[in-house]
Order: C-alpha cells, then sequence, then structure tokens
C-alpha cells in the first residue's frame, strides 16, 4: 500500500495542529488535575466551611467553564493555524514552484531563466541568488562552448586543408615526398599539437582546475628560468633580450612552473612580433599591490581598438599576419587564467602599430592577495 505524501500546506497544518493540540491537552490535564484543588481551597478559605453539595456543585460549574472555554479556544487555534498554515504555504510554496520550475527550465538548456528573490527572508533571498548564480555560470559554459567549437572547426580548417592537399598531390603523384614536404607537413602536425594543448590547458585554467603547487619563491628566480629558456630562440632570430629586477623586491607565493608558463607564453609571443635586431626587455618591479612583472617589445604593436580583445580566445589583431606567425591564439587567454588563479591580473599596453607593446603581470606579495579588479 503507498503512503500518502502530503503537500507542503498539508505538511504545515498538519505541524499546527500537532503544536495546538498538544497545548489543549496540556492544559485541560492541568486545569482537571490541579485547577479544582486551588480553587476549592480559595473558595474555603473566602467561605470558610461549604457543605459537600455545595462544593460539588461549585466543581461542576468549573469543569463546565474549563471544558467550554478550552473548546472554544482549540477551535479558534485551530481556525488560526488553518489560517496560518494557508499564508505561509502560499507564500513559501510559491517561491519554491517558481525555483523548481525555473531549475527544470535551466535542466532542457534555457540558461537564460532567472528567479526574482521572494523577500521571506536572507536565506529564502540566498538561494534565489544562488540559483541565478548557477544559471549565469552555466549560460556563459554555453557561451564558451559553443563560440569554441566554432573556433575550432576554423583552427583547424588551415592545418588539415594544408596536410590534405600535400597528401592528394602524393596519391597523384604530383609533388615528390621530400624534405621540404616533410617539413611542412610536421610544422602543420606540430601546429595541430599545440592548438590541442592549449585548448587543455585554457579549459582547465578557467574551470579552476588546475594543480598549483605554491611555494614561496623570489621573482629574480622566476624571470632567470624564463630568460634561459628562451635565450636560444631570442638568438636565432637575433633579437636581444634584456633582463632586470628591481632590489629588495618582495616574494611571491606561486607555481613556479604555471609562472614560468605565462612568461614563457609572453615571451614567445613578444619573439613572433618583434623583428630581428629589436628588442625585448623581461622586468621585474615593486607595486603597491606586490610585484610587477612587464616583458616589453619593440615590435609591431597592437593597434587601440584591439586592446581590450587581446586576451580572448582566438582573438587576433591581424588574422592573416599572425596565422603566419603560427600562435595558436590562445597562449594570452592562458596567461589571463593562469595569473588570475594566483589572485593576480594581467594588462598590456601599446603606442600603436609600429611601436610595440607591453604586457604587465601583477602579483600579491607572499602572504597578500590583490583586490579584485
Amino acid at each position: 500500500m503507498s503512503r500518502v505524501r502530503l503537500g507542503l500546506a498539508g505538511r504545515l497544518f498538519g505541524a499546527q495542529v500537532l503544536v495546538v493540540l498538544a497545548g489543549a491537552v496540556t492544559l485541560g490535564v492541568v486545569a482537571a488535575v490541579v485547577g479544582p484543588a486551588i480553587f476549592g481551597r480559595h473558595l474555603r478559605e473566602v467561605s470558610g466551611h461549604v457543605d459537600a453539595a455545595t462544593t460539588r456543585h461549585v466543581e461542576e460549574a468549573y469543569a463546565s467553564a474549563s471544558a467550554l472555554s478550552l473548546g472554544v479556544a482549540l477551535l479558534a487555534a485551530l481556525a488560526a493555524a488553518v489560517a496560518v498554515s494557508a499564508y505561509v504555504a502560499r507564500r513559501v510554496a510559491r517561491p519554491v514552484a517558481q525555483l523548481a520550475a525555473a531549475a527544470a527550465d535551466v535542466a532542457d538548456g534555457q540558461y537564460a531563466t532567472r528567479v526574482a528573490g521572494p523577500g521571506l527572508g536572507r536565506e529564502f533571498d540566498t538561494v534565489a541568488a544562488a540559483f541565478n548564480a548557477m544559471a549565469e555560470r552555466l549560460a556563459d559554459v554555453e557561451v564558451t562552448r559553443r563560440r569554441l567549437l566554432g573556433d575550432l572547426g576554423h583552427e583547424l580548417r588551415t592545418p588539415l586543408a594544408t596536410i590534405e592537399a600535400y597528401v592528394d598531390a602524393a596519391e597523384d603523384g604530383v609533388s615528390v615526398a621530400d624534405e621540404d614536404t616533410w617539413a611542412v607537413l610536421r610544422a602543420q602536425c606540430t601546429r595541430l599539437r599545440r592548438l590541442a594543448e592549449d585548448i587543455a590547458a585554457v579549459s582547465r585554467a578557467e574551470e579552476h582546475q588546475l594543480d598549483l603547487h605554491r611555494r614561496r619563491v623570489s621573482v629574480a628566480e622566476l624571470l632567470d628560468a624564463a630568460g634561459a629558456a628562451v635565450r636560444p630562440q631570442y638568438g636565432g632570430k637575433h633579437v636581444d633580450l634584456h633582463q632586470r629586477v628591481a632590489a629588495g623586491l618582495p616574494d611571491v607565493d606561486a607555481d613556479p612552473e604555471r609562472i614560468g608558463q605565462v612568461l614563457a607564453n609572453l615571451l614567445d609571443n613578444a619573439l613572433r612580433h618583434t623583428p630581428s635586431g629589436g628588442t625585448v626587455t623581461l622586468a621585474g618591479d615593486r607595486d603597491p599591490a606586490g610585484v610587477r612583472i612587464t616583458v616589453s617589445d619593440t615590435g609591431d604593436g597592437i593597434p587601440a581598438a584591439h586592446l581590450p580583445h587581446v586576451f580572448e580566445r582566438f582573438y587576433r589583431a591581424d588574422t592573416a599576419r599572425d596565422r603566419v606567425h603560427g600562435g595558436s591564439g590562445i597562449g594570452l587567454t592562458i596567461v589571463r587564467a593562469i595569473v588570475a588563479e594566483h589572485g593576480g591580473h594581467v594588462t598590456v599596453h601599446s603606442g600603436g602599430p609600429k611601436r610595440g607593446a607591453t604586457f604587465t603581470v601583477t602579483l600579491p606579495a607572499a602572504g597578500d592577495r590583490l583586490p579584485s579588479r
């Protein structure tokens, strides 16, 4: 036999009835057991000796009055319980039903659904705010997913088309598998591998799933490691890499490998956009919020209209030029996500085309945290 499950109104009414009945039983027991003795004692103190018939009549009158009073009070309490239960159920059940309907909409993919604060107290408002925050987060994730799929299709098209063209030419006997052919195919495969690695890295970072191994580390140590890793590439392109660290800088709490990835991306970006004979400067300075690491170049520069977008996925100020340079288009997105995970922020400044660019990473000193921006 299935159990009958009461709704919210039924449960509230049942709780109210239990409270009323418990009060009525307690009051009835007290009135029946304790009341007559107290009433009789006061009657004897006032009237002296009272015969048995009079005492019995008075006790019956007291019992009748008590029963009538308790009955009226119980009916009034039950009526109040019904009214209060109906009111509370209506006030509580409506926002709960709206929240349930909104949750069903979100489950169906309608991430723009929001619920209004019911005005029933801080707890209900907190639930509504948490639901709206969850829906907004899901909407952002869905937008990112769709954009990522579109960007992936766009990014994969060029290397795959190149590989396909060379394979078709080889099958038709048009081209010979010489060293140049292998070099092109190897470059396109490298591009695809780097794209896959970068997408995985930025996805983990933006979803706050990076496994950070923080330790107290000096800025000089971070810059020395980053500079040493890229000097061969800089030398091969004949671009000078200058490095300096201000004295007395505080240490930072950071994952050296992840910050190394940030600096590697910034230095690689600077090298790709700086012509032979140019200069890139890697510097560490004190900042009111902690420490400031800058990567400045004398290269192509960035037009002012593009500056607000350079950290977006797959954004390129000059699509054709950047594809030739070989960037995946999400290196700077990785930089922003990793720096944010460290409690810092990254900015970019450029005087315009052919006037270079400066990327600034600001990190809190060890034991501190930057204010949110």
